[in-house]
């Protein structure tokens, strides 16, 4: 009930901004004897339309919503993950046969207002409220939406390309798509801005009552998780234009906003249980996969019994993935493989680790940006970052162990399916190594640490082809996805197409190819890493 009055009341106060009249607070008061002007000092006007934002950067609930939004494309285009069942007679997603009405849902919980959808709108809300309002105490909301939006936007940006956004809070160009290096250039201005903007915000409470983050309200932790966002998407350029990157990564390394160095950036899932929990332990439709088998087993890794469940088979050992599009039948063939473990099984979700800046701030270092420190340490840091994380212990023998290399898989029920893994790489830090060979090492661990976010995790292995992704055995994408160099983005979204075609059209012309599953994103060059 008081969440109903709490909408309830905050929608009132919205319309407060364009319905004032002379007698409006006699003939406009709520009958639980507070003012439209005390829930507008309150923020309350501005504050509800964080609710939906948060919601729908990583959507919980429901789970067949974050199940389209993510696990059946990014969860498993990463190598993190496979599903036992064969959707769709086994032409889907997982053997390149791009389903439309599943991918949409990408698009929608980041575009659509409705059913508890949204970042953009509401994003919008915010900026609308706070020019109409003419208070710039104001700024601070909108500071903080962008940094979610950012957040949010450039996960979508890394699945389509191209996408609405610097246009988008103008009517007559709301529709109008950016080229996905005009996106990252705006995300890039909007958190320079937020970081900036709330440096002088530090120690108010006023988003404490809306902040549904592990950082309760703190902007100097807002500040922080925002630098260290800018951190990841310098990164993330850095083979396209790396003049761009280390611009952006030297401000991040240098700003006295800080970077996350051992606390996580989680947010509260509002008391429903993670949706892998459904997909993977209720329904059965997601499972291991065989290059998390082959990478954890082989590095004889601590973190398998807090990613994975022993399989319901125990003829199939302690752990056993499956391989991402291959021949299935039916779910009961490889249904009783290796389930997503406690991982999972919290009261949030994750939007950025520690150990995730640490290996950001490694590659920083092979790359010669200043501030970034040793390679060597960052890359440990980060490993002992997420095994802290996890609750595991034996780091340092980890660390040390310099033979170790991830293992051939092995198909449980069909020997075409085996994969030697093609790589040698190992644990300890080889300083000596090239820096190819280091870079492998920090982005092997870096994704392993990254788990279960398959939606970063497979954005870093199509910008520097690390870890190895095993190919598809079944291609049914009819040509327009090389079974070697595997999927690279989804097509631009139906309703898009039928609603807002002559933009689309546009969009598509920012592409270095056709609008499909083969065509590499702006930052995706197929360059070498160095």
């Amino acid at each position: 009930m008081n969440h109903i009055i709490k909408y309830t009341l905050a929608s009132l106060a919205v319309l407060s901004l364009t319905n004032c009249t002379d007698s409006f607070e006699d003939t406009n008061s709520n009958p639980y004897g507070i003012t439209l002007e005390s829930l507008t000092q309150r923020n309350n006007h501005i504050g509800t339309k964080f609710a939906p934002m948060f919601a729908n950067v990583i959507r919980v609930e429901p789970a067949w919503n974050y199940q389209l939004q993510q696990n059946l494309n990014a969860d498993v285009f990463s190598g993190y993950m496979t599903a036992p069942t064969p959707f769709a007679g086994n032409i889907n997603n997982q053997t390149y046969s791009l389903v439309n009405g599943w991918n949409g849902f990408i698009w929608i919980d980041a575009y659509d207002s409705n059913s508890g959808n949204g970042v953009m709108p509401h994003a919008k809300d915010i900026n609308d409220i706070v020019a109409a309002s003419g208070d710039t105490s104001g700024e601070k909301f909108v500071h903080l939406a962008n940094i979610i939006k950012v957040m949010a936007m450039h996960r979508v940006s890394d699945v389509f390309g191209p996408i609405r956004y610097s246009k988008f809070n103008e009517f007559a160009t709301s529709g109008e798509y950016d080229s996905q290096e005009t996106a990252y250039k705006a995300f890039f201005t909007d958190l320079d801005a937020a970081i900036s903007g709330l440096e002088s915000e530090v120690g108010s409470s006023q988003f404490v009552d809306f902040d549904q983050s592990s950082f309760q309200g703190d902007i100097a932790k807002w500040r922080m998780f925002a630098n260290s966002l800018r951190l990841r998407l310098a990164i993330r350029v850095s083979k396209v234009d790396p003049a761009l990157a280390k611009t952006e990564g030297e401000k991040a390394l240098a700003s006295n906003a800080g970077l996350l160095a051992s606390e996580d950036m989680e947010v509260d899932m509002g008391g429903f249980v993670h949706p892998i929990e459904t997909i993977s332990n209720v329904w059965g439709d997601i499972c291991m996969s065989s290059e998390m088998e082959s990478i954890l087993k082989g590095f004889n890794d601590g973190r398998i019994e807090k990613y994975f469940s022993a399989p319901e088979d125990p003829s199939l050992g302690d752990y056993k993935g499956i391989r991402m599009g291959i021949e299935i039948e039916a779910k009961s063939q490889y249904g009783s493989h290796s389930k997503i473990g406690e991982v999972i099984q919290g009261t949030s979700k994750v939007w950025m680790t520690s150990a995730e800046v640490h290996f950001l701030k490694a590659e920083a270092a092979l790359r010669g940006w200043a501030g970034a420190g040793d390679a060597k340490t960052n890359y440990e840091n980060g490993v002992r970052a997420s095994f802290e994380q996890h609750g595991v212990g034996g780091v340092d023998n980890y660390l040390a162990d310099n033979t170790s290399t991830p293992a051939d898989f092995v198909d449980a029920l069909n020997a075409a399916n085996d994969y030697s893994y093609p790589s040698t790489v190992t644990i300890a830090y080889n300083e000596a190594g090239s820096l190819e060979e280091q870079l492998e090492q920090i982005i092997t661990q870096k994704w392993i640490a990254m788990f279960p976010d398959g939606q970063e995790a497979w954005s870093e292995y199509r910008r520097t082809g690390y870890p190895q992704v095993f190919p598809v055995v079944v291609n049914n994408s009819g040509g327009t996805i090389d079974t070697d160099i595997q999927i690279r983005r989804i097509n631009f979204v139906d309703s898009e197409k039928n609603t807002n075609g002559a933009n689309v059209d546009i969009a598509t012309s920012y592409l270095k190819g056709p609008d499909n599953g083969g065509t590499r994103l702006w930052w995706d060059t197929g360059n070498s890493n160095f």
